[in-house]
């Protein structure tokens, strides 16, 4: 069973059946699988599990971004092989063509664009709920933050690009932290985590959770660090 993000205690988030209860009072990663060795997928999920909160697996349609990537099917490959939850992030035009195909798949969290339209993502949000995951909004790094402010009441997770749509290797724009305080103002007392997604750096992680950042979405940080284990303490101190 699935335990929505807003149905959560205060002190508890992403609590899965069978996974512990995860602090609220620490940074979260949702660790992007974007930047794993994609040959290897198995092994470098082994790896980073012991550390991870959760997976976050893009999902791009070539439209809505430039970039081609992740399907239902690799999910259901990768469900067995870890218990964390995993998050997908759809990066799409029609993101209510695809959700059924990756709860299916065994997806815990699914997050939709602002900018695919009101009806498109009413419909999502719905779709996600009525299956017991967890709805998560995005929002460009163009896209005003107040955007977000009608479904606040409807949605766990809010995230906010800091980088262009699908493109790897940028660094976080500098108006990234500033749109984190925003929208962390905006929701004020809502259970809704925010996710920076895009440009984390060692040197942008600490403004991003100053910010207020819940969840940070590392990529690199991660997959290329040289002592994971000194990675994780540092970001746990944020």
């Amino acid at each position: 069973m699935v335990v929505a993000f807003g149905s959560f205690p205060l002190d508890t988030i992403w609590n899965v059946s069978g996974l512990p209860d995860l602090p609220r009072t620490r940074l979260l990663a949702d660790i992007s699988l974007w930047s794993a060795d994609l040959a290897n997928l198995a092994a470098e999920i082994e790896r980073v599990d012991p550390f991870a909160d959760s997976f976050h697996l893009d999902v791009c349609d070539a439209h809505f971004a430039p970039s081609l990537l992740f399907f239902p099917d690799l999910v259901r490959a990768l469900r067995p092989l870890t218990r964390r939850p995993l998050h997908v992030h759809l990066m799409v035009e029609r993101p209510t063509a695809l959700i059924a195909d990756f709860i299916a798949s065994g997806a815990d969290a699914i997050t939709v664009h602002a900018e695919t339209g009101e009806s498109e993502v009413e419909a999502a949000i719905q779709a996600i709920r009525r299956a017991g995951r967890s709805a998560g909004l995005a929002l460009r790094l163009d896209t005003p933050v107040a955007a977000a402010q009608t479904y606040l009441d409807r949605i766990d997770a809010l995230l906010l690009l800091g980088t262009e749509l699908g493109v790897k290797g940028q660094d976080a724009a500098p108006e990234a932290c500033a749109r984190l305080a925003e929208a962390a103002s905006m929701v004020g007392e809502r259970r809704v985590l925010l996710i920076a997604d895009g440009g984390i750096r060692s040197h942008t992680v600490p403004g991003l959770r100053q910010a207020g950042a819940d969840v940070i979405v590392p990529g690199s940080l991660v997959f290329q660090s040289q002592n994971l284990v000194e990675t994780f303490a540092w970001l746990r101190r944020l």
